[in-house]
């Protein structure tokens, strides 16, 4: 993941698009064109501008600059349930603690249909008794679904937890727009 974060940005202005997609209203926030945060669906264009007033209160909405719209462009195809890659969205890794960091390098590397468990990811950190701090890092997830984190699961493939609007059905929407299904779809989900 060399080259993820990108530093440089402090003392710049915050941006804002809201943006329509399958699942509702998104939204992106950068600076410069590295993405420093974003908004999971919200049933209208009102509140995920309220969402993002919530955390990033300095944002204000504008068009967004051509690396921006490309990510606009990724999430829109991904909700779509589209394979797209977006681990080449420049994010302001630099933003967020070191652990939470590596959670969510770990995390980009995934691939849409794809999931690991808790446990997994912290394995793969090199510390396996840390899924309960991955866990919280990825309840934390400033850059969903950029960063995919509705493809970290409990262990046995449950669930396990989702912190954006909907919770659990969210995030096995995602899922089931990617085609990863937690339950067998029925003759009637078909």
């Amino acid at each position: 993941m060399e080259g993820r974060t990108v530093s440089g940005v402090d003392g710049m202005d915050e941006g804002f698009a809201v943006f329509e997609t399958v699942f509702g209203y998104c939204a992106l926030v950068w600076c410069g064109e590295v993405v420093v945060g974003s908004q999971l669906p919200e049933a209208t264009a009102d509140r995920a501008r309220e969402a993002v007033h919530a955390r990033f209160p300095g944002a204000g909405e504008q068009p967004p600059p051509g690396k921006i719209q490309q990510a606009i462009l990724g999430v829109t195809a991904l909700l779509r349930g589209e394979r797209t890659d977006l681990s080449g969205v420049p994010l302001a890794l630099d933003r967020v603690p070191p652990f939470h960091r590596r959670v969510y390098e770990v995390t980009l590397a995934i691939p849409a249909g794809s999931t690991m468990t808790y446990g997994q990811v912290a394995t793969e950190l090199g510390d396996p008794g840390s899924a309960r701090a991955v866990g919280q890092a990825l309840g934390n997830n400033p850059f969903a679904p950029i960063v995919p984190c509705h493809r970290v699961l409990a262990a046995g493939g449950k669930a396990g937890g989702f912190s954006a609007t909907g919770g659990l059905d969210t995030k096995r929407r995602l899922l089931d727009a990617e085609g990863y299904h937690l339950e067998e779809p029925t003759l009637f989900d078909l």
